[in-house]
């Protein structure tokens, strides 16, 4: 039996660079760390890996040639060469990372008779087809709402928060459907939608205020209603979308409601403020036939060229979401320009791969690096194994691939190299982990 090691460290130069095979053999060391891998112990089973289609990241990539266009589409979606991202996300309307606040209706038009997604044909879609055409299947799609129009808000903005208005609460939940119903007739299938993102944030962008119990009786009472009554009973809908230091309070409100419930796929789940990863834990234990998904996460603060933390920082969060019974990972802005924008609000933040609008230059960060040591090797339908890892500075998540090859990947965040020993059925085999590295390991039957 022969482990793969593919490795991307911060002082060597190398980037998914497939070292000499290692062979599994009868000899133990005592001496090293040991990633004891348990495949007889099964946890969930994972949807995939993926990223946001924001109008910014389709705008930025539009002022590019199309040949680095292409080869960036490529880089994030082929199976072969790229990532192999099989899931996505977009804004149902505008969101921060919009050109500006947009809607899909006319104002006040109640009945939604002007409703039309004719400005996503610009950008947006053309992105989303591309990266179809480079995965070679459809993709699963996410989307999301950052505010309804502003007639229909208490505090008629879109942006600062504010609520949505009781008497909207049916002609907003009307506009989901219609809004799934235009992208599939343009040939993009939904699979589900979130019902707000961020619900506990007023933010100087598009943002809409609930609270858990606003939440649950809009679901209970319209959304899932709503989504019923137009066919769309197989789309799933995800609460929460937002931050973890208060996602079990909150799944807890929503889910204990059987009425609400039954509507109710999941909880998504962003990565800013806190990474108390145990709250899926607990929503899990409470609820173990609902699911759990990462909607988004970035690096705020506008680009950082070169930086090696933000990897790290990516790795980490996907590490620690998955060991606690997450079951899909999508990233925020797939691309963004030199500035960290276009975002209609000077949000700035980075992006694993930064196009530069000015020179044409694209550069892959470290999180492109680290995200793929993930996403590249385990599968769509991989399911999560057991390990065991006593060790403070190393990290790890394993999983089985449906073709039955065992992946394992480890993170080294020491300021030096650590030999390491893997474990699987009394057989091992000893690795080296340069400092500041991650390393994914493949073991075929």
């Amino acid at each position: 039996m022969e482990l793969k090691v593919i490795q991307t460290a911060k002082n060597t130069g190398e980037r998914f660079a497939e070292k000499e095979n290692v062979s599994l053999t009868n000899a133990a060391n005592e001496q090293t760390p040991v990633l004891m891998l348990v495949p007889e112990k099964k946890y969930q089973t994972f949807m995939g890996f993926g990223g946001a289609f924001t109008e910014a990241a389709a705008y930025t990539l539009a002022q590019i040639s199309e040949e680095e266009r292409l080869k960036v589409i490529d880089s994030y979606f082929n199976k072969e060469i790229g990532l192999g991202y099989s899931l996505g996300r977009t804004h149902i309307h505008s969101c921060d990372f919009a050109l500006e606040n947009y809607t899909y209706v006319d104002e006040n038009d109640v009945e939604l008779k002007t409703f039309s997604i004719k400005r996503e044909q610009k950008y947006v879609l053309p992105l989303i087809k591309d990266a179809v055409k480079a995965r070679g299947e459809d993709l699963t799609i996410l989307s999301s709402p950052w505010s309804p129009p502003a007639w229909m808000k208490t505090n008629n903005e879109m942006n600062n928060g504010g609520k949505l208005k009781p008497d909207f609460y049916e002609t907003w939940a009307l506009y989901y459907t219609k809004y799934i119903k235009a992208m599939e007739s343009e040939g993009v299938p939904i699979w589900g939608i979130t019902v707000q993102n961020e619900p506990e944030a007023t933010q100087v962008w598009d943002s809409c205020r609930y609270t858990a119990e606003e939440e649950r009786n809009f679901v209970k009472n319209y959304l899932g209603p709503v989504m019923e009554k137009e066919g769309l009973v197989e789309k799933k809908i995800i609460i929460w979308d937002h931050n973890r230091d208060i996602v079990y309070e909150r799944a807890k409100t929503i889910l204990s409601d059987s009425e609400a419930s039954k509507y109710i796929w999941g909880t998504g789940l962003h990565w800013y403020v806190s990474e108390e990863f145990e709250n899926l834990s607990k929503i899990h234990e409470d609820f173990p036939e609902k699911h759990l998904i990462f909607t988004e996460g970035c690096i705020e603060g506008g680009v950082q060229l070169g930086a090696w933390h933000t990897g790290e920082r990516y790795a980490r969060n996907i590490m620690g979401d998955i060991n606690n019974w997450l079951e899909g990972w999508i990233d925020w802005n797939i691309v963004l320009n030199e500035q960290g924008g276009p975002n209609h609000v000077g949000n700035f933040c980075d992006a694993p791969v930064i196009a530069d609008t000015k020179t044409g230059e694209v550069h892959y960060n470290s999180s492109y690096y680290y995200i793929g040591h993930f996403s590249k090797y385990i599968k769509p339908n991989a399911v999560r194994i057991g390990h065991e890892l006593n060790h403070e500075f190393l990290k790890a998540v394993s999983f089985r691939n449906v073709d039955g090859s065992i992946v394992a990947v480890v993170m080294n965040v020491e300021d030096k190299q650590e030999s390491f020993t893997i474990s699987v059925g009394g057989k091992n085999a000893r690795a080296e982990l340069p400092e500041h590295s991650i390393t994914t390991f493949i073991i075929k039957n």
